[in-house]
């Protein structure tokens, strides 16, 4: 069985550390590097369930796409949510390490992995400097409306669903697709040229003028369901380098909804 620092020299050579942002929190959260690896699970939220999750499985090793602590603490008292967590995961000899923005960037990264979700054919970046986003292609045109369908169908569901904005009828052939928050990116997408937007966390402003400024049809999905394809991706990496040392890693994708939305209704509107 390899140890800890062997199995994360692999992940630090998969999305090297110094490849994040500079605000970002990556890397070895906790765990003894010459403690033995077995099984690893990987999830997009280090939260208490995944804790729990790994205990449960057996886990020596979780891998999240999110920090524990991405702006620092001043404690790991267990009485504070993410000190329960670290209280866990140390009481029960497993450790934590993250690839966050580093993982956004990589070849392949975070939206390739959700450009595969969808079926789409990748032809390059969208931000070709720090290699964020993916421009793709449709096998096949189709509307905006269909294209949400495929979205919905294909990507996890969450209480949010999938958002549309834009004519459901126009016809989409190429799109743009990225992971996580992605309304920083409109200047990008419209120089890019294509016909759609696919990303998270769409704020109401940045829609109103991006619909305002272009045809551009987008489509919102939550934030946790176009991460969580990177798990599945990220997953399969590991598995190839264990065949390849001949580790014998047993490694699992949780399926723990950790969006944090828990339900959705329609509002019949106020009174005329």
């Amino acid at each position: 069985m390899p140890r800890l620092s062997e199995v994360i020299a692999e992940l630090d050579a998969l999305w090297p550390p110094e490849r994040a942002e500079s605000w970002d929190a990556v890397g070895t959260v906790c765990g003894d590097p010459d403690a033995e690896v077995t099984r690893v699970l990987f999830a997009v939220d280090p939260v208490q369930e995944i804790a729990d999750e790994a205990v449960a499985l057996g886990a020596d090793l979780i891998v999240t796409h999110h920090p524990l602590y991405l702006r620092g603490t001043t404690t790991v008292a267990a009485g504070h949510f993410k000190g329960r967590v670290v209280h866990t995961l140390i009481k029960q000899d497993v450790a934590l390490h993250v690839a966050h923005t580093n993982a956004d960037t990589a070849d392949p990264g975070v939206s390739d992995a959700l450009a595969g979700a969808l079926d789409l054919r990748v032809t390059g970046p969208l931000v070709p400097e720090n290699n964020l986003g993916r421009i793709c292609e449709l096998d096949r045109p189709e509307t905006l409306a269909d294209f949400a369908a495929r979205a919905a169908k294909r990507l996890p569901a969450t209480a949010q669903g999938i958002r549309v904005a834009g004519d459901p009828a126009m016809t989409v052939r190429r799109v743009a697709v990225s992971g996580g928050s992605g309304d920083s990116l409109f200047d990008a997408v419209r120089a890019a040229g294509v016909d759609a937007f696919l990303t998270a966390d769409l704020r109401h402003h940045p829609v109103s003028e991006a619909t305002q400024h272009s045809p551009l049809g987008l489509v919102d999905a939550a934030h946790w369901a176009t991460e969580w394809p990177w798990c599945e991706q990220a997953a399969a990496q590991l598995d190839e380098i264990s065949d390849r040392h001949g580790w014998d890693l047993r490694v699992h994708v949780s399926k723990t909804v950790t969006d944090p939305w828990s339900s959705h209704h329609t509002s019949p509107g106020a009174p005329n």
